[in-house]
């Protein structure tokens, strides 16, 4: 059964989520969903994203994992808060 992992980096503008979820997608047996924000008060400073779901096959590789956590690392550093 696949893994699910829910990913949220706060203030990520909602361009930033999409090349983040480009990136993902590239990985072997990585798929990924853009979570829409839920909040029913628009505000300016927020992000249009709540986050990301992404789901590992059950046949990831050890590789597939470390690039994931590299690209989710690489986010975090940039533009996380």
């Amino acid at each position: 059964m696949p893994t699910r992992e829910r990913i949220e980096i706060t203030g990520l503008p909602l361009a930033v989520y999409r090349e983040l979820a480009a990136h993902l997608r590239q990985v072997d047996h990585v798929s990924v969903e853009i979570i829409p924000q839920s909040s029913p008060h628009f505000d300016y400073s927020q992000s249009q994203v709540e986050g990301l779901w992404l789901s590992f096959a059950d046949n990831i590789s050890i590789q597939g994992r470390h690039q994931v956590e590299e690209i989710l690392k690489y986010y975090r550093e940039r533009y996380g808060n």
